[in-house]
């Protein structure tokens, strides 16, 4: 991509972070061994806005600054839509996990991308 990571608008690091983690949360699940049939339920249990804004929290500690830095931008964008149900807060800090990962993904970090998806889905 010819743009800076970092002039990135937010709202495309969230859109793609959000396929990255569902992709993350889809392979997790399959070499888990769960059935094909109950997959789409127990991805529900990771990629919720609830879920989501819960990971956020948790694993906001462990970030660099500059992780602390791109998952603030995505908590902090403006946005019409919001979860079905979730209240704002919730939807906001699971659009800056999303952020995250987006932002991760475009700078190549596939690394520092799946230690933080494992920091994530520790114990859930």
């Amino acid at each position: 991509m010819a743009q800076s990571i970092n002039h990135l608008n937010a709202a495309e690091l969230a859109y793609l972070g959000d396929a990255v983690f569902e992709l993350l949360v889809r392979e997790m699940l399959l070499r888990e061994g769960v059935p094909f049939r109950a997959i789409n339920r127990r991805a529900k249990d990771y990629v919720s806005a609830r879920a989501q804004s819960e990971m956020y929290h948790k694993i906001f500690p462990a970030l660099s600054e500059e992780e602390q830095s791109a998952l603030k931008r995505g908590r902090n964008l403006h946005t019409l839509s919001r979860a079905k149900n979730a209240g704002v807060s919730e939807y906001r800090h699971a659009t800056g996990l999303e952020t995250l990962f987006g932002y991760l993904h475009q700078k190549g970090d596939f690394v520092r991308v799946n230690e933080i998806f494992i920091l994530c889905v520790a114990g859930r």
